[in-house]
């Protein structure tokens, strides 16, 4: 079974939402564990307003120039600007909220 089927978690309702891109090299444990805390953490504080686009390199290789791509997992922030690259498994929920301007940095 593919956790990333189809590539999109879901679509953001009208209004302000966080269009977000999570790049990783295949279904590595490292790359699930990426993509279920970033679905946990947009859940519990984006009620959804935010999408997520899965781009897999070894089957896009391409696709890691446009956003400077340089390790993955990489999770990039596109909108609201400016935009922002979180890299890792995104296990650091306070570094991730941090990231996304969801939370203020102590």
């Amino acid at each position: 079974m593919q956790l990333f089927e189809g590539g999109i978690a879901m679509p953001p309702p009208a209004g302000e939402a966080y269009s977000l891109r999570l790049y990783v090299a295949g279904q590595t444990p490292k790359s699930i564990l990426a993509f279920r805390n970033l679905k946990q953490i947009c859940d519990e504080h984006l009620h959804g307003r935010y999408e997520i686009e899965i781009i897999d390199l070894l089957e896009n290789p391409q696709l890691a120039r446009g956003d400077q791509i340089l390790a993955v997992p990489t999770l990039v922030r596109r909108l609201p600007e400016p935009i922002k690259k979180i890299i890792g498994d995104l296990s650091n929920t306070e570094r991730v909220l941090v990231g996304l301007d969801l939370r203020a940095r102590r």
